[in-house]
C-alpha cells in the first residue's frame, strides 16, 4: 500500500479497503450532492492517484496529479472538527506542493461551507472567519423529484411522454435487465464506444477537443466501475433491443432522501431511449432506497447536456464551491 508522508502527516492510499471507513464518516453528514459518495471518487480515481488521512477526526480525501496535491472533498466528519481539519489540511498541501497556489479544496457543499463559520461562537461574521481564504462557484448539481420523473405530469413533460411512447411503440420487444458485471461487461464498453464515435459526429467542433480529454478519464471510469461493480454499493440497468444493449445506466444511494445517476449512455440512434430508460431507473432507484429525490450531477459547462438537464425541471440547483488559500 502506497504511503505519502508530509511532516508529520501520513497519507495512505485511498483504495476499496477504505470504502467502509469512508462511508462511517459520511453518515456524520447530510448533504445531496452527487460527489459524497465512496463509489463516485473511487470510480474517478482511476486515472489518478488518491490518498486519505484521518485529520482532527475528519476523513479527508486528497489527489496527487501531475505531482500537485489538491484536496477532493472538504473534511468530512462532525460540524465542530471541519475548519480545523481544514486547516491542517491545507498545511499538508502547502508543505508538498511547488507553489501554495495549487492547493485547494474542491466541491464544497453548501452546508459544510457554513459550518466552517457556525461552529465558532454565535455572533462571528463570515468574512472573519474566511478572511483568509478565496471562495470560488463552481457548477451546480441537477436534483428532481422522483414523483416528477415518473410520472411525468403537466405540459413542461409533453416532449418527454411523446419521447417514450414513440419509443414503446417502434420497439415493443426491448426488455431491461439490471446490470450485471459477468453478463453485461463486454456489450456496455461496446456501447460507450459507439457513444463516443456518434456523440463526436454532432458535437459542435470547438467541443470536441474538451470532450475528448473528459471522455479520456469517462472510459477508466467505467472499466474501474465494472470491474468492482459488486465491490460498491451501486445499480444497473440496461436495455436491449433485438438481443442487443442499447442503452446502460448506474446509481447509487447520496443519503437517506436522494439517489445519484453516475452515469447512463444510450444509443443516439435509438430514439426515445434515453427517455425511457432514465424513467425505468428512477423507479427502480426509488423501489431500492425509498428516496424522494434524484442527483444527476452536473453539466460539465457544456450547453447541451445543461439543456437536457434542465428540460426535466430541476427541483433545486445546488452549487459546489472551491476553496483556495490567500
Amino acid at each position: 500500500m502506497s504511503i505519502l508522508t508530509i511532516s508529520n502527516y501520513t497519507l495512505k492510499h485511498f483504495d476499496l479497503r477504505e470504502r467502509d471507513t469512508m462511508n462511517e464518516y459520511l453518515k456524520l453528514i447530510n448533504v445531496d450532492v452527487s460527489d459524497y459518495t465512496f463509489a463516485g471518487n473511487y470510480i474517478w480515481l482511476s486515472t489518478a492517484t488518491g490518498f486519505y488521512g484521518i485529520v482532527n477526526d475528519t476523513f479527508c480525501l486528497f489527489i496527487l496529479n501531475s505531482g500537485e496535491l489538491t484536496m477532493l472533498l472538504p473534511p468530512i466528519g462532525k460540524k465542530d472538527n471541519t475548519y480545523d481539519a481544514m486547516l491542517q489540511c491545507f498545511e499538508i498541501m502547502n508543505s508538498h506542493n511547488s507553489n501554495r497556489n495549487y492547493s485547494k479544496i474542491e466541491f464544497v457543499h453548501e452546508e459544510l461551507l457554513e459550518g466552517f463559520v457556525d461552529y465558532l461562537e454565535e455572533g462571528t461574521l463570515v468574512y472573519e472567519m474566511l478572511k483568509d481564504f478565496i471562495i470560488e462557484k463552481k457548477l451546480v448539481d441537477y436534483i428532481y423529484k422522483v414523483e416528477d420523473l415518473i410520472d411525468l405530469k403537466g405540459d413542461s413533460y409533453k416532449s418527454k411522454r411523446n419521447e417514450i411512447n414513440k419509443f414503446k411503440k417502434i420497439y415493443p420487444e426491448h426488455r431491461i435487465e439490471i446490470l450485471d458485471k459477468s453478463k453485461h461487461a463486454e456489450a456496455v464498453l461496446n456501447l460507450f464506444n459507439k457513444w463516443v464515435k456518434d456523440r463526436t459526429t454532432y458535437m459542435p467542433k470547438e467541443e470536441v477537443e474538451i470532450f475528448l480529454d473528459g471522455i479520456y478519464f469517462e472510459r477508466f471510469a467505467i472499466k474501474r466501475l465494472i470491474n468492482d461493480y459488486e465491490n460498491l454499493d451501486i445499480i444497473g440497468l440496461v436495455i436491449y433491443i433485438d438481443d442487443e444493449v442499447k442503452g446502460f445506466t448506474v446509481g447509487e444511494r447520496i443519503n437517506e432522501h436522494t439517489a445519484s445517476v453516475i452515469i447512463e449512455k444510450t444509443d443516439f440512434e435509438i430514439l426515445g431511449c434515453a427517455q425511457f430508460i432514465f424513467r425505468e431507473f428512477t423507479k427502480i432507484l426509488k423501489d431500492k432506497f425509498d428516496i424522494e429525490y434524484i442527483n444527476v450531477g452536473y453539466d460539465m459547462g457544456f450547453e447541451n447536456l445543461k439543456k437536457v438537464k434542465m428540460s426535466y425541471r430541476p427541483n433545486k440547483l445546488v452549487p459546489k464551491y472551491t476553496i483556495y488559500q490567500k
